[in-house]
């Protein structure tokens, strides 16, 4: 099975929609990517944590750590994890918190992040860049090292410029087009 295809497949069986959107961005859209429908599900945990994984391995970096911004992130950040124990290559997962608790510690990174940690930093769409960059300034406060960014769907909205005006690259599994184009 080739497992790039298969989770393109599962994408756009599970989370692609036609219509008309408002997205987090503020930006209106003819379609939309929910793609945790997928990356939640069993078989999108297993080919999310391959294909990232191998993405971050052919690009040549060695994270310690990967998440991001929670919601988005989790899912693909805990199924990167999951696949490098399997690979006997420990990346460790963790998550940024919208705004820090208002009780316990007051974290507001989860996981066990130690400072200097490096890291990529993980989401499963990527419009405007806004979600990475609020997780990469939140990460660079607790003195994180970003090596990239990742997302799992590059909308090729702006997002790639925005990270790559801040010093940060980007790497992707799929373009928007990708699955917009894909035969259903």
């Amino acid at each position: 099975m080739n497992h790039r295809i298969r989770l393109r497949d599962l994408l756009v069986a599970r989370s692609l929609e036609r219509g008309d959107f408002v997205l987090a961005s503020g930006a209106r859209s003819t379609y939309y990517i929910d793609a945790r429908k997928t990356l939640f599900s069993a078989e999108g945990q297993y080919l999310v944590g391959l294909e990232a994984l191998r993405v971050i391995r052919e690009a040549g970096l060695d994270p310690e750590w990967v998440g991001g911004l929670t919601m988005g992130a989790d899912p693909v950040a805990c199924a990167v994890a999951h696949r490098s124990w399997i690979e006997e290559t420990p990346v460790h997962a963790f998550s940024v918190r919208k705004a820090a608790k208002a009780h316990g510690t007051g974290s507001r990174i989860e996981g066990g992040l130690p400072p200097g940690a490096s890291v990529v930093v993980v989401e499963d769409a990527l419009t405007s860049g806004g979600s990475s960059l609020e997780a990469v300034r939140a990460l660079e406060e607790h003195g994180a090292t970003i090596l990239a960014v990742l997302t799992v769907v590059d909308r090729e909205a702006g997002g790639e410029q925005a990270l790559r005006a801040a010093g940060y690259s980007l790497l992707r599994l799929y373009t928007a087009r990708e699955l917009l184009d894909a035969p259903t």
